[in-house]
C-alpha cells in the first residue's frame, strides 16, 4: 500500500530540518511554497505540518509563518544525583540541569489526600493513611522541564516547615527536608516507563503531543527500612532526557 502523501512530505520536512537546511528559528517555506514544491494540495501540507509540529519540530505563529522550533539541550541524571553536595544550595534537580540557584523556580501545590491502592502499596501502608500530597512544576529560568507529584507521610511532616509551601524550594531537596525532621534516608528506588504525554503533561512541559515523556516513579527510605516519600510520577520529556545508571559489580 502506498504511503500517504502527507506522511511522505513530513518525512521529507524531518530530514531536511535535521540535515540543517534550516536552523534553530528559520522561517521554513511557507505553505503555497510547499503545496508547489510537493504538488500536492493545501490540506495535504496542512496535515504534514501538523504531524511534526505535535513531534516538537516547529512552531506555527501568527504573521510569522512556522519556524524550526529550537531543541532543548540533552540533560543526564546522573545515577549519584541524590547525593548530599556539602555547602551552596542545589537540589538534584539543578544538578541535573546545571543550573545555580537563581535560575531555578518552582511551582507548588499542597493538598491532604489520603493513600488509594497503589499509594499504599508503593509507602507499604494502610489503604487511607493520611499523606501530603505535594505538585510542583519545575523551571531552568522560564522553560518547564519537570513535573511531579510528592508524597509523605501526614504524621511525619504536619506542624512542621516541610509542610507549608512557603518553604519550597528546599536547599538539598527532599532528603535534607526529611533530615531536618530527624529522619535518615539511606536509600532511593526509581522505576521508568515512557510513553505519549497526556494533555496535562504536554501542556505544563510546552511540549507537542508527539514528544514522548519519560515518567518514573522515586521512593526515599529510611533507615529503618520505611519508606518515608513516595514521587509518583516525576515527569519529563523524554526525547532530551538521559538517566545514567552505575552498576558496581563485584569479582
Amino acid at each position: 500500500m502506498a504511503q500517504p502523501e502527507y506522511l511522505r512530505i513530513a518525512a521529507d520536512l524531518r530530514r531536511r530540518i535535521s540535515a540543517g537546511e534550516w536552523g534553530p528559528g528559520d522561517q521554513i517555506p511557507t505553505i503555497p511554497e510547499l503545496c508547489e514544491h510537493y504538488r500536492v494540495s493545501q490540506t495535504t501540507v496542512r496535515n504534514a505540518l501538523d504531524l511534526i509540529r505535535n513531534e516538537g519540530l516547529v512552531e506555527s505563529r501568527a504573521r510569522a509563518g512556522t519556524r524550526v522550533r529550537p531543541r532543548p539541550p540533552i540533560h543526564r541524571m546522573a545515577a549519584d544525583r541524590y547525593r548530599t553536595t556539602p555547602g551552596g544550595k542545589s537540589t538534584p534537580y539543578t544538578r541535573d540541569q546545571g543550573i545555580g540557584w537563581s535560575e531555578y523556580r518552582l511551582d507548588k501545590r499542597f493538598e491532604r489526600v489520603q493513600a488509594d491502592t497503589e499509594l499504599a502499596a508503593l509507602f507499604e501502608c494502610e489503604v487511607g493513611e493520611r499523606l501530603l500530597a505535594r505538585h510542583f512544576v519545575f523551571y531552568d529560568n522560564d522553560q518547564p522541564t519537570q513535573m511531579s507529584t510528592s508524597y509523605v507521610r501526614w504524621s511525619d511532616v504536619a506542624g512542621t516547615p516541610v509542610a507549608d509551601p512557603i518553604n519550597e524550594p528546599w536547599p538539598g531537596g527532599t532528603r535534607a527536608q526529611l533530615g531536618s525532621l530527624g529522619i535518615r534516608v539511606t536509600e532511593v528506588t526509581e522505576s521508568f516507563t515512557a510513553a505519549m504525554p497526556n494533555e496535562l503533561e504536554a501542556a505544563t512541559l510546552r511540549i507537542g503531543s508527539g514528544v514522548p515523556v519519560l515518567r518514573y516513579t522515586r521512593r526515599h527510605i529510611a533507615d529503618t527500612g520505611r519508606v518515608v516519600e513516595v514521587a509518583h510520577p516525576i515527569v519529563r520529556r523524554g526525547d532530551t532526557t538521559v538517566v545514567d545508571f552505575r552498576i558496581r559489580l563485584d569479582d
